[in-house]
């Protein structure tokens, strides 16, 4: 686990591109082995594809951060302070962006490079799916925003209608398979899927305001996401039940578990006064304020989006349905239906607090965030 971290906390703070793409491998490693030893049925088979899929991108990690090293500037360097002022021949450009991209999809995950994660949480203790949901996912978002964006803005503005469109059709698609799901693990990783649509997006809009959104639904989801995964965690603790349709009645042996999994669907829907809509709303904002795109184009996104946002609650309040409400006759012994003691509970609130917090009050990550989306947007994209 603490392996885990350093690899998830040096990536995020590295100011140079080798040491970037070292801490990206980094983590691969124990995740692997946390897959693998404390995992499910089919641990090993999900732990071999995630580290294919992920080792597989960093290939073309490494072959963007050498092609920068090499071409970026006069003298050899992999310094993101020199390397972000940069001019690029357009092609070159093209083909960095399209290298770092491929790396970042399956990180993040963008369809069709997502089919490790649903497999990956579904067979992963819960407290590696909280660290996987709640960070792993976010790196990828950071690797677009922090090279993709800053390094490469002629390629990303050439390359963001497609963006729109891919993140679109994710949102739709991820919120339509989630709902055919069974496994409660793999219904909450498809959930994680179609938000990331949302900052795919963001991303793309290429707008103060866009980016702001991508970067809130970032931390929103990191929170949301990992709750839920370790609510599902909880629950299976309990009554050794994976699939949703084996469940049933649980709210009346584990009032407080309900209380905080209902909590944290509704955040998840992005309910008014939590997290996840703001965020949401924001994007939705950003996209219609692009001066980039034809009104029609917009429109249609907007469209597609909301559909998406229809489907959320659909899919989240079935699970909730399936799992806690009605009546069913477990095969486990009733001294198992212990309710949540007050180690998880503080946990659960400790996470709450902020999903709260900043839905009601979303200017205090935008007091973080605006600065450098501004520095960014104008520094890359004034011409």
């Amino acid at each position: 686990m603490l392996a885990m971290y350093t690899g998830q906390i040096g990536l995020f703070s590295s100011r140079d591109l080798l040491l970037f793409f070292l801490m990206w491998e980094l983590e691969l490693i124990p995740i692997y082995l946390l897959v693998c030893m404390w995992g499910g049925k089919k641990r090993l088979y999900s732990a071999t594809k995630f580290i294919l899929y992920t080792a597989g991108g960093s290939v073309f990690l490494l072959m963007g951060v050498m092609g920068i090293g090499l071409y970026g500037s006069n003298e050899p360097t992999l310094n993101f302070a020199i390397l972000s002022n940069q001019p690029y021949p357009v092609g070159l450009e093209m083909i960095l962006y399209i290298g770092f991209f491929i790396a970042f999809a399956v990180k993040l995950p963008i369809i069709p490079l997502h089919t490790w994660l649903p497999d990956t949480h579904g067979e992963a203790h819960y407290s590696t799916c909280m660290l996987l949901a709640g960070i792993l996912l976010k790196m990828g978002a950071y690797g677009l925003v922090r090279i993709n964006m800053e390094l490469f803005p002629h390629a990303h503005s050439l390359f963001s209608p497609w963006l729109m469109i891919v993140g679109a059709i994710q949102i739709i698609y991820a919120a339509s398979t989630s709902l055919g799901q069974r496994n409660l693990k793999k219904r909450i990783a498809y959930s994680s899927v179609s938000h990331m649509g949302f900052i795919i997006i963001g991303i793309g809009s290429i707008t103060d305001m866009g980016l702001n959104g991508a970067l809130l639904q970032i931390i929103s989801h990191g929170f949301i996401g990992a709750a839920l995964f370790f609510l599902a965690g909880t629950t299976y603790d309990r009554i050794r039940l994976v699939y949703l349709d084996e469940m049933g009645g649980i709210a009346i042996a584990m009032p407080k578990i309900f209380t905080m999994f209902s909590s944290f669907s509704m955040a998840s829907l992005a309910l008014p006064g939590m997290s996840g809509f703001v965020a949401e709303l924001i994007v939705f904002f950003g996209l219609l304020t692009s001066p980039k795109f034809f009104l029609i184009t917009k429109l249609l996104i907007t469209f597609v989006m909301a559909i998406g946002i229809i489907l959320t609650p659909i899919y989240l309040l079935s699970m909730l349905r399936q799992m806690f409400y009605g009546y069913k006759i477990f095969n486990v012994p009733t001294s198992y239906f212990f309710d949540s003691g007050p180690r998880e509970l503080f946990l659960l609130i400790s996470i709450f607090l902020p999903v709260l917090g900043i839905g009601m009050y979303p200017d205090f990550v935008f007091s973080l965030s605006v600065e450098k989306v501004e520095v960014i947007l104008s520094n890359s994209f004034s011409g």
